[in-house]
């Protein structure tokens, strides 16, 4: 009888095994998802106020350099608490740009006037197109309760820099410059 429990016992825990590894895989790999996450904000963050900082220097229409100055201190605002969070879950964060910012830092830095508005606007409008739809995802998926909530709270801000940046890529794109 004994031997027989044993066994059942043995075989309970050996059918549970595999679940339990799929689980931890899960759990892994989600997590993995989150820290990926956080590294991209962070690199997307640094290039909103690098590039928010060449806007306010070099753009020719006042809704351009508002719209520049908005994302020094916002993204900055929200690159601080991530900084924070990032801290609080031992994780390292990028402290320069990607490659690819860099080079449209670079491109954006030999235009001026409105060949500059239009090229800066065009740009920030795909950048916060794809940030709305991460943070988007981040919010509703992550693994993390505490960085689904920094995506979740940060996601309205995008939201808002997103219209902006349409209705001001509108109004350079259009016209020129909008004084």
């Amino acid at each position: 009888m004994n031997k027989m429990l044993c066994s059942g016992i043995v075989a309970i825990a050996l059918s549970a095994a595999p679940a339990l590894g799929a689980a931890q895989t899960a759990t892994s790999k989600r997590a993995s998802i989150d820290k990926a996450f956080v590294t991209k904000a962070a690199q997307g963050g640094m290039a909103e106020v690098e590039l928010g900082k060449l806007a306010v220097d070099k753009a020719s229409s006042s809704e351009v350099k508002q719209f520049g100055q908005k994302m020094v201190e916002e993204h900055g605002k929200a690159n601080d608490q991530l900084k924070s969070l990032a801290a609080n879950k031992n994780m390292t964060l990028p402290t320069a740009l990607t490659p690819k910012d860099k080079a449209l830092q670079a491109r954006l830095s030999k235009l001026a006037g409105p060949a500059f508005d239009r090229a800066y606007m065009r740009a920030m409008v795909t950048d916060h197109r794809h940030d709305v739809n991460e943070f988007r995802m981040e919010s509703k998926s992550g693994a993390d309760a505490d960085i689904k909530s920094w995506a979740s709270n940060t996601l309205p801000t995008l939201e808002t820099h997103l219209k902006m940046a349409q209705d001001a890529n509108r109004a350079v794109g259009t016209s020129g410059v909008k004084k």
